[in-house]
């Protein structure tokens, strides 16, 4: 459950759509940047365990349980919210954890973007676009298939997300061995 090295700079303008791309190149590196996205995600959101048996003071048997109980991420960063608001947490561990967890539930919304959606391209223009699979509530409509173009942006934004949860994750595990929790 360890970082990785950041992306190298040039990985932000690699990878997207040119214009002597073929689609299923396009969509390969589009692939393959999801899977760093979720593989990323993953080996970060699973240190939640840690804050858990730490906050809670049990084993981390334990607090695997209760994580593996919990199936969203949503109900996982809440309880970890809600035990570092307990009265028993210092004050400087409380605001630090929960900058740690707003951190991560900041990036949420790019993963869950990519996860819930389906790729196609642009029969006219060739263009690889996302096709969000999530009805959308109006007061008198619903809607649904947002499509949005892949961009050379969209790579970036991807790769900083990464980064930034590359850096979240050696920041938790910072706060892991500070304060003894369960490794």
């Amino acid at each position: 459950m360890a970082a990785e090295p950041a992306l190298p700079p040039r990985a932000a303008t690699e990878g997207m759509p040119a214009a002597d791309q073929r689609p299923s190149d396009m969509l390969d590196e589009v692939l393959l940047r999801v899977g760093r996205l979720n593989y990323t995600w993953t080996n970060t959101e699973s240190l939640l365990i840690h804050l858990i048996a730490g906050l809670s003071k049990v084993e981390k048997d334990v607090a695997v349980v209760i994580f593996l109980t919990l199936n969203t991420t949503r109900a996982r960063v809440d309880l970890v919210q809600r035990l570092a608001k307990m009265d028993r947490v210092a004050m400087t561990l409380r605001d630090e954890v929960l900058d740690l967890t707003s951190r991560l539930t900041r990036e949420a919304a790019l993963r869950n973007k990519y996860n819930h959606c389906i790729y196609s391209f642009d029969p006219e223009m060739g263009q690889l676009q996302t096709i969000l699979m999530r009805i959308q509530d109006r007061r008198h409509e619903i809607r649904m298939g947002k499509t949005e173009a892949l961009t050379k942006g969209e790579a970036s934004h991807m790769d900083e997300s990464i980064n930034r949860l590359r850096q979240l994750n050696v920041d938790i595990w910072d706060l892991v061995r500070r304060h003894h929790f369960p490794a």
